[in-house]
């Protein structure tokens, strides 16, 4: 069906409307220069003059965690107590499928209510649970098709190279075959993270996938696995696109080696994935003053042209006990602590996501799917630093999800 999105506010402050055929953009026109007889037979949705963007998305969620900060708790805030709980949880048996399915359900309508049209979370994969969590993620999506692209990422458990590795070799391999969209891992918590690094892109080449891998979750400067991954990507050729996810460590480093690094990351091609809420939770305990931020080296990374697309990583589990599936409280995060702009912020949570999951960008141009979140805001600005929750979702044309809100108040 053709459809018709009238009073539409864009960035520049044109008022426009937009016809969508075949799930794209047909045609961007002034407001009201459609005529009567041309709508005939359309779906029309009047926006009322809000802003209307690219879509959010969400470069690095983990919906099989999500929702559980009630039933695992987490005393003591750090990565490894965050760790420690959901391997205890799970060895006791907390999580069954029916509730995993459920939860990630209710994650991604948090999601999609919030203006996200795209999501790649990293689900658990390895020894005790195998693949099962892989298997509750794919029932809860089937639900989603034609609202939402989603992808997952085989996070696999330690090690993966050396002894006790063969279980979890095999869970990627059962993966993989279950139709995982791409290879993931943790190289710098392996003892030879090397090796972890060379056989998941010789897994992921072998499979023809792309590769995202959480890179150096910690605030010790000597561990610096994104170098590693760098020079193997370059040295081995791979194909495949390529994110390294938190990248903590670089943001530890002197300027010098900060530019030095970013240039071979830039140079592999390699998409640089910031988590600002749940590193600003997890990293920096143990400093009592002068406390880092637990963010990478953005400003670095993005003066070398990497590619960074940001997320908010754990939502409300014992890596991060808050959270609103909001990539508009992701971009805050990114102008209060990560000194980004406002328009490079939302690109980060928006269009660059898009880039680095392989969906085209959304410029408002003809021929652009027609994929947009309009919002009750004055500005980019203004949306990250408000958050209205009066948003409309629309997917291929279509409106998948809106919300509004009613404030009052009673002198």
């Amino acid at each position: 069906m053709r459809t018709v999105i009238t009073n539409a506010r864009l960035t520049d402050g044109r008022v426009v409307d937009i016809a969508v055929e075949g799930g794209r953009i047909q045609a961007v026109t002034p407001a009201a220069d459609l005529r009567l007889e041309q709508l005939n037979g359309t779906d029309v949705v009047d926006v009322g003059g809000w802003l209307l963007l690219p879509p959010m998305a969400e470069p690095h969620a983990h919906l099989d965690k999500a929702l559980t900060a009630e039933q695992v708790p987490n005393p003591g805030g750090d990565l490894f107590g965050a760790i420690e709980a959901w391997k205890a949880a799970a060895d006791a048996g907390v999580f069954t499928h029916d509730d995993m399915v459920s939860r990630i359900r209710t994650a991604i309508d948090k999601l999609l209510l919030s203006g996200v049209t795209a999501i790649r979370s990293h689900i658990n994969c390895g020894s005790g649970a195998g693949i099962a969590h892989l298997v509750a993620a794919q029932e809860a999506v089937a639900d989603y098709r034609g609202m939402v692209d989603i992808e997952f990422v085989a996070l696999t458990h330690s090690p993966m190279v050396g002894d006790g590795s063969e279980p979890n070799r095999k869970a990627l391999i059962d993966a993989i075959e279950l139709g995982v969209d791409l290879v993931g891992g943790c190289p710098h918590l392996e003892d030879d993270g090397a090796g972890s690094i060379a056989y998941d892109l010789w897994a992921a080449q072998s499979a023809g996938l792309p590769i995202d891998l959480h890179v150096d979750e910690t605030l010790d400067p000597t561990v610096l696995t994104l170098r590693d991954l760098a020079r193997m990507v370059i040295d081995t050729g791979f194909e495949g696109r390529v994110a390294a996810s938190h990248c903590v460590s670089l943001g530890m480093q002197s300027a010098d080696d900060q530019a030095a690094i970013a240039r071979e990351v830039a140079e592999a091609g390699i998409t640089v994935i910031p988590l600002p809420q749940t590193n600003l939770f997890l990293q920096g305990r143990a400093h009592s003053t002068a406390t880092p931020r637990g963010l990478t080296a953005i400003a670095a990374l993005r003066e070398a042209g990497v590619l960074i697309a940001a997320g908010a990583d754990n939502v409300q589990d014992p890596f991060n006990l808050v959270g609103r599936s909001d990539p508009l409280e992701t971009a805050a995060m990114l102008v209060m602590a990560g000194h980004v702009l406002p328009d490079d912020a939302y690109r980060m949570v928006s269009n660059n996501v898009r880039r680095a999951m392989g969906l085209p960008v959304i410029r408002f141009e003809v021929g652009d799917p027609a994929d947009f979140v309009a919002i009750d805001a004055p500005s980019i600005r203004g949306a990250i630093a408000d958050a209205p929750a009066d948003r409309k979702v629309f997917k291929a044309g279509r409106l998948v999800a809106s919300s509004s809100t009613t404030r009052t108040l009673n002198r």
